[in-house]
C-alpha cells in the first residue's frame, strides 16, 4: 500500500483528489494539508512514501517545501500537481529535486500512474511538461538539438556505464541528491522515461561507445 499526503490550499481540490483515489488503487491518503507547514507536520508524524504538492501555498510554498522535504525526508518522493505549465515553474521544481510533475487538468488515470511510477522509484513527468521543456530549449537553440551541460554529460556517461547514483556521486565528487537532480534533468531534456532509455540515448547520440 502506497502511503501519500496531499497538500493544496484549495479545499475543493483536496476533496476532489480524495474522491478520485479508491482502495482498489492500493493507495492510502494518510493526511491532507492546506499549506506547507501542515504538510511538514504530517511528514514528521507519519511514515509517508509520496507527497503530492501544489506549488502556490501559504506559509511554505511548494518550492521551499520541496527543498525542506529533500533535506529532512530524503526517502519521500515528491509529485507536483499544479496548473502551472510555464517553463520557469517547471525548471525551478526540477532543480529543487521533485520526482514528478503533472497538471491538474489531467484525469485520474495519470495521477494514479504517476503515483505508482514514483512508488517504483522512477520519475514521472507528464507529456505536456516534457513538451514545454523541449519547446523552451528549441526556442533558444538549434531546432531538434538537445543541449546538455558538461556535468550532465558526465553523469549520462556514468549512467550508461551502469554506475549507481552513489558511485556516480563518489566519482564526480558531488552529492547523491545532485546526481539525482542531473538524472531528472536528463530525463526531461531527452524525453525518455528511465535510466535504460538514457543509456540508449547516450549510445545513439555518441556519448558512449559499445
Amino acid at each position: 500500500m502506497t502511503r501519500i499526503i496531499i497538500a493544496d490550499d484549495h479545499k475543493i481540490i483536496i476533496e476532489g483528489l480524495t474522491s478520485l483515489i479508491s482502495p482498489k488503487d492500493n493507495i492510502t491518503i494518510v493526511g491532507t494539508a492546506k499549506d506547507g507547514k501542515e504538510a511538514l507536520e504530517l511528514l514528521e508524524e507519519n511514515d509517508i512514501d509520496i507527497a503530492v504538492l501544489d506549488i502556490e501555498m501559504p506559509k511554505i510554498d511548494g518550492l521551499e517545501l520541496t527543498q525542506k522535504i529533500k533535506e529532512k525526508f530524503s526517502d519521500v518522493k515528491i509529485l507536483i500537481l499544479t496548473m502551472h505549465d510555464e517553463i520557469g515553474f517547471i525548471r525551478k521544481m526540477i532543480e529543487a529535486g521533485v520526482d514528478g510533475y503533472i497538471l491538474k487538468n489531467k484525469g485520474k488515470e495519470e495521477l494514479i500512474e504517476a503515483i505508482k511510477t514514483l512508488n517504483d522509484n522512477k520519475d514521472y513527468f507528464g507529456d505536456d511538461i516534457k513538451n514545454t521543456v523541449m519547446n523552451s530549449m528549441r526556442s533558444k537553440n538549434v531546432v531538434g538539438e538537445i543541449i546538455l551541460t558538461k556535468k550532465e554529460i558526465e553523469v549520462l556517461k556514468l549512467i550508461a556505464n551502469g554506475d549507481t547514483a552513489n558511485i556516480i556521486a563518489e566519482k564526480l565528487f558531488i552529492t547523491k541528491a545532485t546526481v539525482d537532480t542531473h538524472r531528472r534533468n536528463l530525463i526531461v531534456k531527452t524525453g525518455v522515461r528511465n535510466s535504460i532509455e538514457l543509456t540508449r540515448f547516450a549510445i545513439k547520440s555518441g556519448y558512449v561507445q559499445i
